[in-house]
This record gives structure tokens, C-alpha cells and sequence, in this order.
């Protein structure tokens, strides 16, 4: 048996750091080998360092891992990073400056030409330009990105739609968890009993993120899907999942039988090649009148298929339903961790 990857993780004592931790623990391909976070952090014990808020514990080997600086120095070649973007802005660069593949959650590069933005199941082929990027000419080095928690459900249960039927408008309405503020996130006298409906830059983010999404590879560039899409985020008062109100017009006739085995049948190439975090099914529907819910849909597929229900007709549109999924696993960590999976099996990783 071929040895693990060793990678590290910047942003470690946050939430989605912690997922990230939790998803490698047993990893057959990858090996936590190295933490960073803030300055506060550094050269303490992990466990001291950080809030753990996950259910699971810390992993033991973990524990008492020390948090290193956040600079490539000692770094491992491969980083999974959970920063926030205005950090992110100026540290992922350096460590794709310095040889690292840089595994981004943050939105901070996401919309950069030569950056993929990239979901496995939906749109592989952007990893290409990967080799359009300064830093992979220079060091060998690059960033890659997952999308935004709300974007990732919404476009998987888009892609199959539109690759059948052709998308020609979106409207979707999101009712977002808690944990997507991360840690200590919203205070409790302003989600409790409320709902809020503003998150700085989410809409423009599902906006413009959807769209380079299920858009098409243009040699330095992705030419972004020309369908009119429109989005409203709240926040409320759930602790994982984002649950989004969809509405859809297609440029092809389709009927709800042909829109339930769009989803049904859906499968990418992280299903053929049976990637390690892959879920077997990325889409799930239910029939059931009141479903998807977060209490007892959000960790479908290990927290990795995106489900949808009540698909209906909409008197403005064509057809209207809703979508639910996890927004710190599929919408963050795991999403990050399917991506380097490609990237392995693509050949660039180690």
C-alpha cells in the first residue's frame, strides 16, 4: 500500500477546519501532517488551541499536534485551507507561490479567471485551468476552489436540470443554518425566534458562483452559463443545512416525471471513479409532501447529497421545489476534500 499524502490545513481551529480534521481522520489517501491558524494559536496543542464544537472528539493523533505559523515554511505540498476571504486574499497565493496546491474553501479567488471554481459531480474539466495560472508555470504550485455553502446544493440540483432542459431563469429564496457564520457565529438574541434577512455578499456570491459553475471552458477562461439567476438569503435559526426555495424556467418542455429522473439518475466523475467522499447518489428526491427537512435530511450521504422534494408547478416560472444540504460538509470541508480527490486522480497531487 502506497503511503498517504501528508497536507496541511490553514485555518485549523475554525469550523470548517475542524471538519476537515474530522473527514481526514481515516482518510485512505490523505494524512493530516500539519495545523495553522492564528498567531494566538501557534505553538500551542491542537486541543488547547481550539473550541472544539464538532460532535465526534478530537482525534487523539491530533490532540496534541502543535499549530505551526501560517506560512509556507515546513508546510506540506498539499493544503486544505478554511480561511476567512480577506486573509485568504493575500496567504493562498503565497503558498501557491511557494509549489503548494492550495484546496480553497474561501471565496476570495473564487471568481478569478484563471482560478476553477469546481464541483466534481458538475463540472471537472475546469480543473484545466489550473495550468493558465502564474503560479503553476513559476512553482508548480496552484489554488483550486469549492463554491459557496448555498451555491454547492443549488447547483447540484441544478446541473442535471440544466444539461437536460436549458436553463433560461432562477429564482431561489435560501433560509441558511447558524453554523454557516461560523463559530461563535449569530448571537442568540438576534436568531432566536427571528429571521434575518441579510448575509453580507451571499447573493452576489450565488449570483455570480452558480453561473461560472454551469458555465463552459473557454481555453484561459469560463465563459459563464447565460441564464438570468436571482437569489435572497436569510438566515435562521438551524444549526446545519441550508434549505433553499427554488423556482426554475427552462427553455425546453419538460415534465415532472423527466425532472425527477434528471435528478434520480444523476452521476459524475466522482461517482465513476469512485471517489473516497463521493456519495453514491449526489441527488436524492423525495416524495413525501413535507421533505427535505434539515432534522432529518441534512447528513443523507454522510453529509454529501445534496436532496430535494415538493417539485410542483409555479404559475411565474415553469417549475418550483426545494433543496436541502450541508452546508459545513458538502458546503465547505467536503467539498474541498471531493475536489482533491479529482485532483489526485487527475494526476496533480503527489
Amino acid at each position: 500500500m502506497s503511503a498517504k499524502i501528508p497536507v496541511g490545513i490553514l485555518g485549523a481551529t475554525g469550523i470548517v477546519g475542524q471538519r476537515f480534521i474530522q473527514m481526514l481522520e481515516h482518510h485512505p489517501w490523505f494524512e493530516v501532517a500539519w495545523l495553522a491558524a492564528s498567531d494566538r494559536s501557534e505553538g500551542k496543542p491542537y486541543a488547547e488551541a481550539a473550541r472544539w464544537r464538532l460532535k465526534t472528539a478530537i482525534p487523539p493523533r491530533i490532540a496534541g499536534m502543535r499549530v505551526s505559523a501560517a506560512t509556507p515554511d515546513g508546510a506540506p505540498k498539499v493544503i486544505f485551507a478554511a480561511l476567512d476571504a480577506s486573509i485568504a486574499a493575500e496567504m493562498e497565493p503565497r503558498f501557491a507561490e511557494a509549489g503548494c496546491a492550495v484546496i480553497t474553501n474561501s471565496s476570495a479567488l473564487r471568481m478569478a479567471k484563471d482560478v476553477p471554481l469546481v464541483i466534481p459531480e458538475v463540472n471537472p474539466d475546469h480543473t484545466k485551468l489550473i495550468e493558465c495560472q502564474s503560479w503553476r508555470r513559476k512553482s508548480g504550485g496552484f489554488v483550486v476552489t469549492n463554491s459557496n455553502c448555498s451555491a454547492m446544493g443549488l447547483v447540484l440540483a441544478l446541473a442535471p436540470l440544466h444539461k437536460r432542459f436549458e436553463l433560461e431563469t432562477v429564482m431561489a429564496v435560501t433560509m441558511q443554518a447558524v453554523s454557516g457564520a461560523g463559530y461563535p457565529g449569530v448571537a442568540s438574541l438576534d436568531i432566536l425566534g427571528n429571521v434575518i434577512p441579510y448575509i453580507a455578499k451571499e447573493e452576489e456570491k450565488m449570483e455570480e458562483e452558480t453561473r461560472k459553475l454551469l458555465g463552459t471552458l473557454n481555453g484561459a477562461g469560463v465563459v459563464l452559463a447565460p441564464f438570468k439567476m436571482s437569489a435572497q438569503c436569510n438566515r435562521v435559526a438551524v444549526e446545519d443545512g441550508h434549505t433553499e426555495s427554488v423556482s426554475v424556467k427552462f427553455k425546453k418542455k419538460a415534465e415532472a416525471v423527466e425532472i425527477v429522473d434528471a435528478w434520480t439518475t444523476f452521476r459524475g466523475v466522482a461517482q465513476a471513479k469512485k471517489l473516497p467522499s463521493a456519495p453514491d447518489v449526489p441527488v436524492r428526491y423525495l416524495e413525501l409532501s413535507d421533505r427535505p427537512q434539515p432534522r432529518f435530511d441534512v447528513d443523507s450521504g454522510n453529509g454529501m447529497t445534496t436532496t430535494v422534494g415538493r417539485l410542483r408547478p409555479c404559475a411565474v416560472l415553469d417549475w418550483k421545489f426545494t433543496v436541502l444540504s450541508h452546508n459545513t460538509i458538502r458546503g465547505a470541508a467536503g467539498a474541498a476534500l471531493l475536489n482533491a480527490e479529482l485532483l489526485k486522480v487527475e494526476g496533480y497531487l503527489g
